[in-house]
């Protein structure tokens, strides 16, 4: 089972209406959305007419650039941003000092999706897959049961040892607490060589011909979205058993874990 989950809905203009016509186009399943974002109001309206499942996608570490934020949400989210790109490292760190606006931030995006979109998001992840940064992990924000991307899938010859190691130890805990695919892919080198995509992007469908996996794509880069529009694309993927994130752990689909 293969869930296309396209990043960064209602962030801007590009990015909401490239991820529309994705959708419109049979191009991904799903979709993350920002809030208080400078097309997020705009992006929730057009979300009203079309069945497009749609999970929160929470921001620490990018300035929030909508019209109306409280003033201790942007206090807070300044505070969390300057420590998250203070440092490479940074975000495995858990910071006490900042716990309480790591709560206030988590639990004002949700309630702004839920006032955007009047229901749930079918599924939580992160901007720049910080919804698994330190506070977040210690602080255990994210209630259970609750479907969430799981972190990065990569072969022995991709990443170093360490490395390895700790995206194991991460997708263990996740897998324990939440509802989560069993892999995890990007968009990114996909688009970048045209010899190599087609075997990658194979590889990736044959996986979910096995098992759950999530790609995550992202239209408002040109790059992608022209790799998403093309031919080859729509012939790649359609090869493999689709869902959206919403399907993820009901009826049989897909992990169904976190006791």
């Amino acid at each position: 089972m293969l869930i296309i989950n396209a990043d960064d809905y209602g962030r801007d203009e590009k990015s909401t209406d490239h991820i529309l016509i994705c959708f419109h186009n049979k191009r991904i399943t799903s979709t993350s959305a920002m809030v208080f974002m400078a097309d997020s109001e705009r992006a929730a309206g057009l979300a009203r007419d079309v069945s497009l499942g749609i999970g929160l996608h929470l921001n620490f570490t990018s300035p929030l650039s909508g019209t109306v934020i409280p003033d201790r949400l942007r206090d807070g989210h300044d505070r969390i941003m300057a420590f998250l790109r203070g440092g490479k490292y940074r975000f495995l760190l858990f910071n006490p000092f900042l716990r309480r606006r790591f709560e206030y931030s988590y639990r004002a995006q949700y309630e702004e999706f839920l006032r955007l979109y009047d229901r749930p998001p079918t599924h939580i992840d992160g901007h720049h897959h910080m919804h698994l940064c330190g506070n977040m992990v210690v602080q255990r924000l994210i209630p259970l049961r609750t479907r969430v991307r799981t972190t990065f899938s990569f072969s022995g010859k991709e990443k170093g040892v360490l490395n390895r190691g700790y995206r194991r130890k991460i997708s263990k805990w996740v897998s324990k607490r939440y509802i989560c695919t069993n892999s995890l892919y990007g968009m990114g080198p996909l688009v970048q060589s045209a010899e190599q995509r087609a075997e990658r992007l194979g590889r990736i469908i044959q996986r979910a011909a096995e098992t759950s996996v999530e790609l995550i794509v992202h239209p408002q880069n040109q790059n992608e979205f022209d790799f998403l529009m093309s031919d080859e694309y729509a012939a790649l993927i359609s090869k493999a058993e689709k869902i959206g994130y919403e399907s993820l752990g009901s009826a049989g689909l897909g992990p169904t874990r976190s006791k």
